[in-house]
């Protein structure tokens, strides 16, 4: 259930980055800019070392994509763990 709490914040800042990027959003919007904000405060402690890893991409960030299907390979793998141990 953790996991998939994190996925949806991943998405959710990831959505609401893009409205700011391309002007859908105004980003003097205070309430959208601070649940951007803590969201990002949660997710930068684990994006921040795959963004060093990445290659620039320009405008597309592609670490919250790589860290979804990281989180999906390590949940079936401890799945897959926990059902063959019992």
């Amino acid at each position: 259930m953790l996991v998939n709490v994190l996925v949806m914040l991943i998405i959710v800042q990831f959505i609401i980055g893009l409205l700011f990027a391309f002007n859908v959003i105004n980003p003097s919007n205070e309430f959208l800019r601070q649940i951007y904000n803590s969201i990002n405060s949660l997710l930068e402690p684990v994006l921040n070392p795959i963004r060093r890893i990445l290659p620039a991409t320009g405008a597309i960030d592609f670490s919250p994509l790589v860290l979804i299907i990281g989180l999906q390979i390590i949940m079936r793998i401890l799945l897959e763990v926990a059902y063959t141990t019992v």
